[in-house]
């Protein structure tokens, strides 16, 4: 379990880090990164509470790390 927890927390740093650097977010290197940790863990909790995910740990953390990068700085933008 606390491997797993490492292992997501890994992931979604590396996640956070190349879409910053790809250019498909304009956050922060940091931010995104954060925000990133912030959602995998969200979807790990999710997924050992309610069983609600993949399989694969890897494949939870990359899919809540996009989906957090996409639904946090929209959320936060102004209008």
């Amino acid at each position: 379990m606390f491997p797993t927890l490492i292992g997501t927390v890994v992931i979604a740093g590396i996640v956070g880090y190349a879409s910053e650097r790809s250019g498909f977010t304009r956050n922060g290197v940091l931010q995104s990164i954060i925000i990133c940790i912030g959602g995998a863990f969200l979807g790990y909790f999710v997924q050992l509470m309610f069983g609600i995910g993949f399989r694969s740990a890897g494949l939870n953390a990359i899919a809540a790390s996009i989906g957090a990068l996409i639904i946090v700085p929209f959320h936060w933008r102004r209008k």
